[in-house]
């Protein structure tokens, strides 16, 4: 059977969305392809590099082109944009925020960092200022996915937690999170007000305000 390095990728794309993070491993992407595990070590050598891989395919179907803002739209806006784009791509596929979390050499999120601080340099933020910007609104991004593909937990798994308790001592926690969604904002919200929060705060300390 011949194979090629973009197959094999798609491949491990779909058993990540089959079997999740933990099931995406060389021996069972070679079952899948039909091939002895020895034959992947020529397109992928290891297993970072296949987890490698996963990621930058991921990312690729929100970002196959990279492209900086038109200079009518302040950056503010453009990186809310990124950062929403980055979290489909995440939520898109199951452990999506583990995966490239631990994937520390996709070309994809390294692509998509530079253009990010690059765009912010090219309106004035000091490099320095710029970095920590995107670092933290990219670690903020997938950190939330992280928590959003975790779950909540199931009942069964604390059959001893006590709602009524926890409510007398901590009233302030379980007032705002009614408060929140008493309106019907949804978890997309949420992401997008808490985004809106960092970067507002970031343009503030940066000295921009548009």
């Amino acid at each position: 059977m011949a194979l090629d390095r973009r197959q094999i990728v798609a491949e491990a794309v779909a058993l990540l969305d089959a079997d999740g993070l933990d099931g995406v491993t060389l021996r069972k992407l070679a079952a899948r392809l039909g091939v002895q595990q020895p034959t992947l070590y020529w397109y992928l050598p290891n297993k970072a590099a296949l987890i490698t891989a996963v990621a930058d395919a991921v990312l690729e179907q929100q970002f196959a082109e990279l492209t900086p803002p038109p200079p009518e739209e302040c950056w503010q806006e453009w990186l809310a944009g990124l950062a929403q784009r980055l979290r489909q791509a995440l939520l898109a596929h199951p452990d999506g925020a583990r995966l490239v979390s631990i994937s520390q050499l996709s070309l994809r999120m390294a692509a998509i960092s530079e253009l990010a601080i690059s765009t912010l340099v090219a309106r004035d933020v000091p490099l320095r200022q710029a970095r920590l910007i995107v670092l933290t609104v990219e670690h903020f991004t997938v950190g939330h996915v992280l928590e959003e593909q975790t779950g909540r937990p199931a009942a069964t798994s604390a059959p001893d937690f006590d709602l009524e308790a926890f409510t007398r001592t901590h009233p302030t926690v379980v007032a705002g999170i009614t408060e929140y969604f008493q309106d019907d904002r949804t978890a997309d919200d949420l992401f997008r007000d808490c985004l809106d929060v960092i970067i507002r705060g970031a343009a503030t300390t940066a000295g921009h305000t548009r």
